[in-house]
């Protein structure tokens, strides 16, 4: 049997996004695992976040891919700041991803599941994408790479196995009574 996992992205409008999405797919089952994706490969009649969650308790993990969504032109984060030492920073020409890479990843890390979160090139690093947030290192992927390069990089397999692991252990632990001492 398949291991459950959350596979967290925004609906993909380039080619390359769909691309790399049926790649991590691939590659996530021939390793062993069922990546599900709500409004993919389930569906639920309740709101999102109801739905979300029941997915994420289905699940053993969560490998989120923070893709460019929305395109700043020109922009400023702290404009206007008046305090002291607060210095407003220049945003143009970034991309924000959707909101649920944020909300997914920070319900996942509140049930301790594995979390692991891909950054598209050009996504600003705030919230949930800071390095640090989460305890795990945030790598950034380059669309205009190719993907089978990406996916056989030390930096993809290094991460990619450590999250395995700890994915699998979940499985292991589950199937555990709870320790009362």
């Amino acid at each position: 049997m398949k291991i459950s996992i959350f596979l967290s992205y925004p609906k993909p409008h380039l080619k390359k996004q769909e691309d790399f999405i049926t790649s991590i797919s691939n590659y996530l089952e021939q390793r062993g695992f069922q990546p599900r994706t709500l409004g993919v490969t389930d569906y639920d009649m309740e709101e999102p976040l109801v739905a979300i969650r029941r997915l994420m308790m289905e699940s053993n993990g969560l490998l989120t891919i923070a893709f460019r969504r929305t395109f700043i032109e020109k922009g400023q984060g702290k404009s206007g700041t008046d305090i002291p030492n607060t210095y407003p920073n220049d945003v143009s020409r970034k991309w924000i991803t959707s909101p649920y890479c944020h909300i997914e990843p920070a319900m996942a890390f509140q049930i301790g599941l594995p979390i692991l979160i891909f950054r598209e090139k050009g996504v600003i690093a705030d919230g949930i994408l800071e390095k640090g947030v989460t305890g795990t290192y945030l790598p950034e992927f380059d669309l205009d790479r190719p993907i089978n390069e990406y996916l056989m990089d030390p930096e993809w397999n290094q991460l990619i196995g450590k999250w395995e692991g700890h994915v699998r252990k979940v499985v292991e632990n589950k199937g555990r009574p709870p320790k009362l001492f």
